[in-house]
């Protein structure tokens, strides 16, 4: 995941993690990528991977401040070193920025861009303002409707706060009806340090409540199971889906290890992963160190062990550890029942959930080891 103008970005989210990690870096500093290293890190991505298909992924921040310069430079260093290998590109967007130019150019390149966006003007206004605390509401839904008008690929990134949490069915039928297909529900999980005291772990006021998030995805999901399967694809119900039928996780945060969504800074610092950049969690600087090395490090197999490793017992004989993994090691802060370590916030609400899907991911698993479509279930459900 490549961070190429850092922590950077139009809109002053209130309850962004990443905005705070400039601060890691001098005031003075350029948080643009240089070309240096721009190349540096596309010619050692496409070297380290061993796949038919190598996809870059680009965050921020918000990586549109660049400008399109730097993305068609990006495109013809990637093709100098692909060596004739099929290369696609991915962009996290706040959509805010997008233009008839910018929608051209993705669609001419086969971008699929991500979009955040929270929900209905009041909810999504709520949080995502810009620097002057102006909504962003109008600008994005604009930004969405250029997507469309050009044909470019897109899915609608939500995050899941204690605001919009409480209207997940407004939430959900407004995205189908602005035309997303392909959905994440992110949910915002951050400590608040300046609450937190020994023994005592506060969350942020923005932060969702477990209760509120299991019941967010149960409602939701009892609406698409009876009538969008096939139509509309939501990614934890995919990846559920997936691990009914015995295939790995497609997230990380409910794989049994982690430790290969490492995240790449403006400079070329390396981080373990986007939501651990702290300076006990940097790996090294592709400029001084070969990304692939970075990558297979001690230090770096012991973060992605940590997952499975932390995991305490109550969660090792929990029935739905296959689907759940424990969740993102950020998010085990908690104590269970008998004082052992490691559990994590959303546990009850991802056991709701699992629960209350299993019989149907079950249908959808048997449907589809017998050739047909997973979205019979709603037949059955209905």
């Amino acid at each position: 995941m490549a961070k190429p103008f850092g922590a950077i970005c139009n809109l002053d989210c209130s309850y962004c993690y990443y905005l705070s990690k400039k601060e890691m870096y001098q005031a003075s500093e350029s948080f643009r990528m240089r070309d240096e290293v721009l190349e540096h890190y596309i010619r050692q991505y496409i070297d380290s991977q061993d796949t038919e298909e190598i996809t870059f992924v680009w965050q921020g921040g918000e990586p549109t401040l660049l400008g399109l310069g730097f993305f068609e430079k990006a495109l013809a260093l990637q093709a100098r070193h692909g060596h004739g290998r099929k290369i696609s590109n991915s962009l996290q967007t706040n959509g805010t920025n997008l233009t008839d130019e910018w929608c051209e150019f993705f669609h001419r390149h086969h971008f699929l861009i991500g979009v955040s966006i929270d929900g209905p003007r009041k909810l999504h206004d709520r949080h995502r303002l810009d620097k002057k605390q102006q909504p962003t509401f109008d600008l994005v839904v604009n930004g969405i409707a250029l997507l469309k008008k050009h044909k470019v690929e897109f899915n609608t990134l939500t995050v899941v706060n204690r605001t919009n949490a409480a209207h997940p069915l407004d939430v959900y039928r407004f995205l189908k009806r602005l035309g997303s297909r392909y959905l994440q529900f992110i949910p915002i999980v951050e400590i608040d340090h300046q609450r937190s005291t020994p023994g005592r772990t506060v969350v942020t006021p923005e932060s969702v409540e477990p209760r509120q998030f299991g019941e967010f995805l149960i409602r939701i999901f009892d609406e698409w199971v009876r009538h969008d399967v096939g139509q509309t694809f939501i990614q934890l119900f995919d990846n559920t889906l997936s691990r009914h039928m015995g295939l790995p996780s497609t997230m990380c945060a409910f794989g049994e290890t982690c430790g290969e969504a490492m995240a790449i800074e403006h400079n070329g610092d390396v981080f373990s992963c986007d939501h651990f950049v702290y300076p006990e969690y940097r790996l090294g600087n592709i400029m001084e160190t070969p990304l692939i090395d970075l990558a297979l490090s001690d230090r770096q197999r012991k973060f992605g062990r940590m997952k499975k490793d932390g995991l305490p017992k109550y969660c090792r004989e929990c029935r739905v550890l296959f689907a759940c993994g424990g969740e993102c090691p950020k998010h085990r802060f908690l104590k269970t029942h008998d004082g052992e370590e490691g559990l994590n916030y959303l546990c009850t609400a991802y056991q709701r959930f699992f629960h209350h899907t299993d019989p149907y991911m079950k249908t959808m698993a048997h449907l589809l080891h017998r050739g047909r479509p997973a979205s019979d279930v709603m037949r059955l459900a209905n």
